[in-house]
């Protein structure tokens, strides 16, 4: 069997090369950004991805969309430090058949992988918005969900911090294109301004 190991961190690359070889990959390929994923699937026809959904130029995101737009029959377990709460329907609408978060341990990783193998799917069981959440968050989420995927990780970007300069060269795009996204998430998020979008992102655990 052959595995492809997407991620930008040589050492998570390792760590899960380490668990695929236990589970009985003999091959195991590695790529550290997302444009790299379409070309290595294509030559080297992996029974497994293994992506993470963080990464320079095309995240995960447009990867699964990518994937998914090509026909290529790939399984996809997504591996990634975003919360599932935002991110795993996502990825499960986009095609991938597992979400563990690298919060866990690798155990669930494992157990992911023999799920996936095995023909089933693994995602983690997400609290019932009307039981978890409060008035404002269930609105507040509701707004979130209707981003799109680029708007959700351009907004995770500016809560975090990062500059309209930093988050354009991640994700290759002008630094204009970066400002109209702001806007536009300020509207959509119902916010006065930018300082803003980081209380909403805390309270709903975008970051």
């Amino acid at each position: 069997m052959e595995a492809l190991v997407v991620d930008d961190h040589p050492v998570v690359r390792a760590a899960v090369a380490m668990l695929l070889r236990k589970a009985g990959f003999l091959h195991i390929h590695e790529a550290s950004t997302g444009s790299e994923v379409l070309p290595k699937i294509r030559e080297h026809k992996p029974d497994l991805v293994v992506l993470d959904l963080v990464m320079p130029g095309l995240d995960g995101l447009d990867v699964l969309a990518r994937i998914r737009a090509s026909g290529m029959k790939c399984r996809v377990l997504v591996f990634t430090s975003q919360e599932p709460l935002h991110y795993q329907d996502r990825c499960m609408r986009a095609g991938a058949e597992a979400y563990v978060s690298k919060t866990n341990n690798l155990d669930h990783l494992q157990k992911a992988m023999g799920a996936v193998m095995a023909g089933y799917s693994y995602f983690v069981k997400l609290p019932s918005s009307s039981v978890a959440l409060n008035a404002l968050q269930r609105t507040e989420a509701q707004m979130i969900e209707r981003l799109s995927d680029r708007e959700l990780t351009i907004f995770q970007c500016l809560s975090q911090g990062m500059s309209n300069k930093d988050i354009g060269k991640r994700l290759n795009l002008s630094h204009k294109t970066i400002s109209t996204y702001k806007v536009r998430l300020i509207e959509k998020l119902h916010v006065k301004s930018g300082v803003f979008l980081r209380d909403i992102a805390k309270r709903n655990h975008v970051i």
